[in-house]
Parts: C-alpha cells; sequence; structure tokens
C-alpha cells in the first residue's frame, strides 16, 4: 500500500492506495483513523493528482474528481457508495431517499450504515447525505460537514 498525508483547510488528509486506485481518504482531524501499516510506503509524487484534487475542492475551485477510486466493501456497500457519487455537488439526499432511489424502501439505516463505512469521504461525497431531522453523523465530525455543505452552497 502507498500513501501520502497533507495539511490542507480542513485538516490533515491521509489518502492511500494500491495499484486499482484510491482505497483510503481519511480526515485525520476527524473522528475516523488508519493505522499507516510498516509495510506501506509513503508516496506524496504518486498522490499529487489526487492532493491537488482534493485541495482544489476544498478551496472551491473544483466540483468533481477525476480519480480512479477502489474502495473496499459489500455489494450493498458499493450499491450505496455508487448511488452517493450521483448526488450533483451542492445538493443533499436523506437517508430515506436514498434507500427509496436504490429501491430499499425502510432501508434508511442500513442505508446510513453504508454511508458511515465509505472509505473515501470528499471523494464519494458522504457528507451530502443528511437525517431527516438533522445533519446526521459524518466521519469527520458533524462540525467539519457542515463545513463541507457550506462550502458547496456557496459555490452554487
Amino acid at each position: 500500500m502507498r500513501y501520502t498525508q497533507f495539511a490542507s483547510p480542513f485538516g490533515e488528509i491521509l489518502l492511500a492506495g494500491d495499484r486499482h486506485g484510491l482505497t483510503h481518504l481519511v480526515l485525520l482531524d476527524g473522528e475516523a483513523s488508519l493505522e499507516v501499516g510498516d509495510d506501506w510506503q509513503r508516496d506524496d509524487a504518486g498522490f499529487a493528482t489526487a492532493r491537488d484534487q482534493v485541495l482544489a475542492y476544498l478551496d472551491g475551485r473544483r466540483r468533481s474528481f477525476s480519480l480512479e477510486l477502489a474502495p473496499q466493501g459489500s455489494d450493498f456497500q458499493r450499491q450505496v457508495w455508487a448511488a452517493l457519487l450521483r448526488i450533483p455537488y451542492g445538493a443533499t439526499r436523506t437517508y430515506g431517499e436514498l434507500a427509496k432511489r436504490l429501491g430499499r424502501e425502510g432501508a434508511a439505516r442500513a442505508i446510513g450504515a453504508a454511508n458511515g463505512a465509505n472509505p473515501l469521504p470528499l471523494l464519494i461525497p458522504c457528507h451530502r447525505v443528511v437525517a431527516a431531522d438533522g445533519l446526521g453523523s459524518y466521519s469527520g465530525g458533524e462540525a467539519l460537514k457542515a463545513r463541507l455543505l457550506a462550502l458547496e452552497s456557496s459555490r452554487q
């Protein structure tokens, strides 16, 4: 596994991936964490494009990404993550709306669990899924989720 770590306006970010693409994006100042393995190799140059795209997004200069993504998860999780990629920049969906769109009405909790297991937040925009009565949770914490949603709504 290769990785890079860099500072952003939203805190330290760790990107990791393999020959198939990016497998993890961790907002290190948030609630999520990822242990860098002893056999991992730091590769700042190899992740330069991904880093630049993430920083441009966080600076409001980019609305989407053109990166190879290779998240690992169950078929259901990958189905949910694919649906997240279809939520437009600046828009939100509730967990219930997403469940309905996936033909799984009543599965809002399962959608929430898959959303929370997303290993590539920002790149797969799980922050765009909100609770019917508020923000809902986020791996980077609710304050970061609110900042990301505000960033996108201010760039419409």
